[in-house]
């Protein structure tokens, strides 16, 4: 697609309804919804929540799965001068009632499965706001919409789709916020990673400035993804708009899933690893991916096993990139790449900077972990609240992730920072350790994580799923161990469980694992385990 950049991400919309109005942009196993029909749905939805006071900056909360209503919802808010702020569909009612509190937001568009929590969690903030300290005096209840049948205080969010279709020009875009997003990191308080219109809509542009482009206006992109997670936000929804390319809907991944890639015609699969590791089972994966160009792997590192089963059985190219929720979210892509490389997460986008650095912010020798730090017009404007730890005043924002880069310029990504394990002095990338452990025949699935050890100062424990069918003893890893690592990176601890804790975009919980591993040596330190 060709024109000036958009100033409002909203403005994607209707730039592409302008230009493919007639083309397909939603489809879902029931309907079929055009770029036109989008475009009116959408200012329906901005119109009615500007008369609902949704305007300059004001915060809409968005508890929705991966919908036509979550679309219609998050643009609306856009075009309506708002930001959007999603949040996982999986979250309890004390979590909804944090966060729509410390966000403040004047409303929260819900529908099942989350309808029900939603309730409980405003009912929660009433009762918090109806004896409020004097830092709460001046805060509101939100109003609240939702997409079911509505109760006397609420709104129906049909309702709100009847909209006159008129929203009042509101000037907002450019380096004004569009989205709050609440990283899902390690972190036991999750902090909002605030998006500009700017940040979005560079990072889309940098993908289409790409040659080839990854996605044109003739794909079809499979979009089972959350929405409410960067990764199917704006790399999928939002390049579907920057290109023209239709999105088929799903609301989560199952067994139907291969189905609906080749019912809809999907050219273009953006997964989790999670996805690919179930896919890789199917018996019948080559006819279902046989008019898919290329899957593309992001939100965590994607085992090379998987990637060598899936290109033997299917044939089809497995992209991969690196991105954060702070740079909207795409830092690099093998699509920048001329090759694909086992392992690689590819090059820089078109005008994203990448340094490798030591603890002193000194660039390391070539080949060798540094952290890596990012500058480039996609990245966010501090957390909320306060614009607090965003770019420094060059520009330059650390990652907090650790990769080397080959002599060609391409990315290797090993570990967070966070997650370094420091045995005796020495570091040990859990990466390294979990790819050893996924060697092993009867091993699905492997984490590893930092214990304390009154010896080493930190030590290795090691988490592992056995393969369906299969036994797996603590003792056979511990042996394939021996043969493979160095001693200092031999897990000290390893614990054979059914399933590892994951967060919504696939990737492992490891700040749950390590919640659970100070427990036990709690327990252990006062003689209770």
């Amino acid at each position: 697609m060709t024109g000036p950049s958009a100033h409002n991400v909203a403005d994607l919309l209707a730039r592409t309804a302008s230009q493919h109005g007639d083309r397909p942009a939603l489809v879902t196993e029931t309907t079929t919804i055009t770029w036109a029909e989008l475009d009116v749905s959408v200012s329906q939805v901005a119109s009615s929540l500007q008369h609902r006071g949704v305007r300059d900056g004001e915060r809409v909360v968005i508890v929705l799965p991966t919908s036509v209503d979550f679309v219609t919802a998050y643009l609306g808010t856009l075009r309506a001068g708002g930001v959007a702020i999603p949040l996982n569909t999986g979250y309890t009612a004390g979590e909804l009632a944090r966060l729509i509190g410390r966000t403040e937001a004047g409303v929260v568009i819900a529908g099942d499965p989350s309808t029900t929590t939603v309730r409980q969690a405003v009912a929660g903030i009433a009762d918090a706001l109806a004896d409020p300290p004097d830092e709460l005096a001046d805060r509101r209840l939100p109003t609240v919409v939702v997409t079911g049948p509505a109760l006397p205080d609420e709104v129906a969010y049909a309702d709100v789709l009847a909209g006159d279709g008129v929203p009042t020009p509101h000037g907002r875009g450019g380096e004004d916020i569009a989205v709050m997003l609440f990283t899902s990191g390690s972190s036991a308080d999750p902090r909002a990673a605030m998006l500009s219109h700017r940040a979005l809509v560079s990072n889309l542009d940098q993908l289409m400035s790409i040659d080839p482009r990854p996605v044109t206006e003739t794909d079809v992109l499979l979009g089972v993804l959350p929405l409410f997670h960067v990764y199917g936000l704006n790399t999928v929804l939002g390049q579907a708009l920057a290109a023209g390319a239709a999105v088929v809907i799903s609301e989560r991944f199952d067994s139907h899933t291969l189905e609906q890639v080749v019912r809809h015609g999907v050219t273009v699969a953006p997964v989790a690893p999670p996805m690919l590791v179930a896919w890789s089972d199917s018996d019948h994966l080559a006819d279902a991916l046989a008019g898919v160009r290329y899957l593309v792997s992001g939100a965590a590192p994607l085992p090379l096993s998987v990637i060598e089963v899936i290109t033997a059985r299917a044939g089809v190219p497995i992209h991969q990139g690196y991105g954060l929720t702070e740079a909207a979210p795409v830092v690099t892509t093998t699509f920048a790449s001329p090759e694909l490389k086992p392992g690689s997460v590819g090059r820089p986008l078109p005008g994203t900077d990448v340094m490798l650095v030591d603890e002193s912010g000194e660039l390391v020798d070539e080949g060798d972990p540094g952290e890596v730090v990012v500058r480039g017009p996609n990245l966010f404007s501090g957390y909320w609240p306060g614009d607090t730890e965003g770019p420094d005043p060059d520009g330059w924002w650390r990652t907090g992730d650790v990769a080397y880069a080959d002599h060609d310029g391409d990315l290797y990504l090993v570990d967070r920072i966070k997650d370094l394990v420091i045995v005796n002095g020495f570091n040990v990338y859990p990466r390294e350790v979990e790819e050893v452990l996924l060697d092993h025949p009867d091993v699905a699935q492997a984490a590893v994580v930092s214990i304390p050890d009154h010896r080493t100062g930190e030590a290795v424990k090691a988490v592992v799923v056995a393969e369906e069918g299969r036994a797996l003893t603590v003792d056979e890893v511990a042996a394939h161990c021996r043969e493979r690592l160095a001693r200092f990176k031999r897990p000290a601890v390893i614990e054979v469980v059914e399933a590892l804790p994951r967060t919504p975009s696939g990737k492992i919980a490891k700040a749950r694992l390590r919640d659970a591993a100070a427990r036990e040596a709690d327990k252990k330190r006062a003689g209770l385990a």
